[in-house]
Formats: structure tokens, C-alpha cells, sequence
């Protein structure tokens, strides 16, 4: 069994999965922000890491996968049982859109949600990935039947989300995040794409959509590995001819951007497989908030300092970062009437003067806790 790979119940009954390490998704909760774009040049960017590589379309609606990838065969054929994966620079592929259809017809499909979740799970699990050590997955847009459905099939180690910079984009990351939480799977980057214009003579930066939420996800939810695409035209015209900009400009700086996330999220699932777990939160009356440590260890915080110190867009100007609340109205007695994780760095509290919208990272939790006993 190669190293970090755990057994799970899932892989053993997909025979294609077999000798797959991670499964990696790449996923966005609407569409159009560049989710596939993300998907094929993190996945080459593994690929020059030195990393066995697989890339899956797991979009039957509208398969982005042929059109930025084009390997030089897509004849598709089966050994074993198993649909042998076509590829390209050395990286594999499946997608439906590769799949024979009818003449004139543009490779997506119309059909309903359950022939959809398993047409996706026979091309993924049907297909023979080989020895991978990772298997990217660009998952369908959204968060609803389909890719619940398809992230309870799929044994997903870890999930990266990629979204824009208008405010509405925030709510969706948030919807992400708890979605794959709700399945145990964390969220381990998050990839705001078309965040700024830069001038190719002066270099001065635009933010054409705002500042975006990068900042905002990083404070409220722990997850530090957090990265900038800015609007590039060769970005959309590589994938366009069939040639991810990863490999026609590997030196320019958005290559490098995807460089940085490849080896981010490599680092962060092996720091999630090696002992790299989170603390558990509770209320103990008489002590407070409790941080529980894998290794046994406990730490109290004062439930009124961390009422007061709230970062949520009720408690603090999201423009000035100046305090919205007054601490002084904040009862000393105040406690927790729920904690419950925020994806894989953070925990959401609710309080018993009735605000629900506090999240706290992990980290800044221990900054705040009484030295550990135990």
C-alpha cells in the first residue's frame, strides 16, 4: 500500500480507483468562474511536481475537459472491463465529452440527475487510472443533488474551491465548504479567479469586482492557503486551443500562482494524513470553551472575551476593519448554545444572546485559550 493511503471501503469496491492515492476535488458553486481552467493546470502543475497524475470531467451537462485538453488520440477502448484513460503530456484523462455520441451532436448530455450520478460513476470508477498519486476531479458546478450524491460515491480526500470576487461569491465559498464538511471532506484551498486586471505597460493593479473575499475566508475560516488568478487573456485562449497555459508559459506568473497551489494542497493533505488534526470545541460550564488536542491537552477560553472578539461583517467593518461591537454589551455571563465545525480550520458558534454568525479559526482559538493542562 503506497504511503498515507488508508483503506476505505469505497476504493475497494472501484476497481478503476484501485491504486489511486488522493482524490482530489476541484469544485465552484456556480458555473463560469474558471472551476475547469483551475483543474487542468493544477493537475499538470502535480504532474511536473514529479507526481502520477489523473484528470476527471465529472461534468455530463457541459464537459470542459476536450476542449482545453486535446490529446492526439481519443479513441476510446476497454481492457479488462475497464476503460483504459486517454492522455495527454503525460497527465490521464476521462471525460464524457470524449465519449462517442451521435453525429452533430456536442458531447453534453440531456438527461436526469440519477442517470447523471451514474454515468459519472461508471466512467470514473470504470476506468483503469492505474498507480496515481493524485486523481483530480473538476466536479460539476453547484452544490445540490448531484454533487452530493457524487461526493458520498467518490472516496474525495481533500477539496479546493474556486470562485470570484463579488460579494455573492462569499456566500457561495461558504456553501461549499459546507457542503463537503457535511461529508467529511476539508476544504484545504480556495482559488479566487479573475481578481484583478493588471496593466501590461504600467503594472498597476485593478480590482474590477472589488476586493474580493480571500481575506475574508483566511480570517473567518482558517484556510491560509488562499490564491489570486487575475483576468490574463492567454489564460482563456490557451484553454481555448486545447493547451493549458501551464505548459505553453510555464514561467509567467499565473503559472507559478498554480505551481504554488499544487504544492500547497500536496503539503496540507499530508499534513491532514500525518497527525495534522484539529482540536475539538466544547462548553464545560465553570471552565468555558474547551479545546480538546489529539494528543490529550486542554485549553479554556473566557466565552465573553470570545464573543467580543467576533470577526464576523456584524462585529467588524469588512472596508475598515474597525469594531462594530461594543464590548461593554456584551454580557460577562454569556456562553455558548452551540459549537460545530466550519470546515476542516475553523468552528461556528452560536450565542446565547442570539448571534449566529461567529466563526472562529482554529488558530486564532489558540491564541485566545489559557495555557494547556493535561
Amino acid at each position: 500500500m503506497p504511503p498515507n493511503k488508508r483503506p476505505n471501503p469505497l476504493i475497494d469496491k472501484a476497481p478503476g480507483l484501485q491504486r489511486v492515492r488522493h482524490l482530489l476535488a476541484v469544485s465552484s458553486c456556480k458555473g463560469g468562474v474558471g472551476k475547469s481552467t483551475v483543474a487542468v493546470n493544477l493537475a499538470y502543475a502535480l504532474h511536473g511536481q514529479g507526481m502520477k497524475v489523473g484528470l476527471f470531467d465529472a461534468d455530463v451537462y457541459g464537459p470542459s475537459l476536450p476542449t482545453i485538453v486535446r490529446p492526439r488520440s481519443t479513441d476510446l477502448f476497454s481492457r479488462n472491463e475497464l476503460i483504459v484513460p486517454l492522455e495527454a503530456e503525460g497527465v490521464k484523462l476521462m471525460s464524457f465529452g470524449f465519449v462517442p455520441t451521435a453525429p452533430g451532436s456536442s458531447g453534453a448530455a440531456i438527461m436526469r440527475g440519477p442517470m447523471v450520478t451514474q454515468v459519472i460513476n461508471q466512467l470514473l470508477t470504470g476506468t483503469d487510472w492505474g498507480e496515481l498519486d493524485y486523481l483530480v476531479i473538476d466536479m460539476p458546478p453547484g452544490t445540490g443533488d448531484i454533487q452530493l450524491t457524487l461526493t458520498q460515491l467518490i472516496p474525495l480526500t481533500a477539496a479546493i474551491i474556486v470562485t470570484t470576487p463579488q460579494e455573492l461569491s462569499f456566500v457561495d465559498v461558504v456553501k461549499g465548504i459546507q457542503m463537503f464538511q457535511k461529508l467529511k471532506v476539508p476544504t484545504i484551498a480556495v482559488v479566487e479567479n479573475m481578481a484583478f486586471y493588471e496593466c501590461g505597460q504600467c503594472g498597476h493593479r485593478d480590482y474590477l469586482f472589488g476586493p474580493g473575499v480571500r481575506n475574508r475566508i483566511v480570517e473567518q475560516f482558517g484556510i491560509h492557503n488562499a490564491f489570486e488568478i487575475p483576468l490574463w487573456s492567454a489564460l482563456s485562449q490557451s484553454g481555448d486551443a486545447g493547451r493549458p497555459v501551464l505548459l505553453e508559459q510555464p514561467d509567467h506568473v499565473v503559472s507559478q500562482t498554480f505551481v504554488a497551489l499544487a504544492r500547497a494542497a500536496d503539503e496540507e493533505i499530508n499534513r491532514l494524513q500525518t497527525g495534522g488534526a484539529n482540536p475539538i470545541a466544547r462548553f464545560v460550564i465553570g471552565r468555558g470553551v474547551v479545546l480538546t488536542w489529539p494528543d490529550g491537552r486542554e485549553q479554556d477560553i473566557d466565552p465573553a472575551t470570545l464573543r467580543r472578539r467576533c470577526q464576523c461583517a456584524r462585529c467588524i467593518d469588512e472596508n475598515t476593519g474597525q469594531p462594530l461591537l461594543d464590548p461593554e454589551s456584551v454580557p460577562d455571563d454569556i456562553y455558548p448554545t452551540e459549537l460545530h465545525p466550519m470546515g476542516n480550520y475553523a468552528v461556528a458558534v452560536q450565542w446565547s444572546d442570539g448571534h449566529d454568525a461567529s466563526i472562529y479559526p482554529y488558530d486564532f482559538l489558540a491564541t485566545l485559550a489559557a495555557p494547556a493542562v493535561g
